[in-house]
């Protein structure tokens, strides 16, 4: 989990074209979802981190998003993971 008040822009961008970022999930509420997703472009830089996988993701206790992963997050809801 990499926390983006943490990282620089320069550094921020190299990582996800080197495929190293895929995910980013929002701190306080705990949901993860894809880069391009508009919920997670309106959070807080404070709040952002970024993640290699949805495996590293739901290992830190986050939360599939409910807007652009929809399949994931049913299964979620449906109690399915975890």
């Amino acid at each position: 989990m990499i926390k983006h008040d943490q990282v620089s822009d320069a550094d921020l961008h190299y990582k996800i074209r080197a495929g190293k970022i895929y995910f980013a999930g929002n701190r306080a509420l705990k949901i993860y979802g894809t880069l391009y997703c508009p919920s997670g472009k309106r959070m807080t830089r404070i709040n952002r981190v970024f993640f290699l996988s949805k495996e590293e993701a739901i290992a830190n206790g986050y939360r599939p998003c409910g807007h652009c992963m929809k399949n994931e997050y049913k299964i979620w809801k449906n109690g399915s993971v975890q």
